[in-house]
């Protein structure tokens, strides 16, 4: 058994994963994404070969690694999820980096790179948020509540979510009304805990 427990440190494994990435590559959309939530169910398994793999002429395959990426939640990948929101052109894969940004599992780190790794994320997610597209801003507002929502009430890093969560609501900042009420939402369940 691996580290993790997965047991997925045998060939054939890895044969599985290296099949799931080059399904990725296809022009096939539905096989792409069983490639995904395969590549999620191997988690932190997958995380080295998906950013070894990651191709800049393929936007199809690296679109899809992005979102498995954010699914698995490692903080391997974190370059990649902040890169993603803050260039990608697809607002589907900007999407899916906010998200991801809001459910890496820090639980494994130091406190210290806790610090460093929530400081990184809330600074991607208070970048997305004037993105050009509702499905972003959406899914920053879930990134900044599931930021916050394991820290205490008054954590440094809880308030700027709970700040940048209150722009979000704000009419005057944000024009679109699921956005709002997404991020009301969040406020309330960051008040609630």
């Amino acid at each position: 058994m691996d580290s993790d427990g997965s047991g997925l440190g045998d060939p054939e494994a890895q044969d599985v994963i290296e099949c799931l990435l080059q399904v990725l590559g296809f022009n096939n959309p539905g096989a792409a994404v069983a490639a995904v939530d395969g590549l999620i169910a191997l988690g932190p398994a997958a995380v080295g070969p998906l950013l070894a793999n990651l191709d800049a002429h393929n936007y199809g395959a690296r679109a899809w690694a992005v979102r498995a990426l954010a699914g698995i939640g490692d903080t391997r990948g974190l370059d990649v999820l902040e890169d993603a929101l803050a260039t990608d052109v697809g607002p589907s894969v900007r999407r899916a980096a906010a998200r991801g940004l809001g459910t890496l599992r820090l639980e494994t780190l130091a406190e210290e790179q806790r610090q460093q790794v929530r400081e990184r994320c809330l600074g991607a997610l208070e970048s997305g948020r004037p993105d050009g597209e509702w499905v972003v801003r959406y899914a920053v507002a879930v990134g900044l509540e599931g930021l916050a929502l394991p820290l205490p009430p008054g954590h440094p890093h809880s308030d700027r979510a709970e700040a940048s969560l209150a722009q979000l609501l704000d009419p005057e900042l944000e024009d679109t009304l699921v956005v709002r009420l997404r991020a009301g939402v969040a406020l309330k369940r960051l008040n609630a805990r």
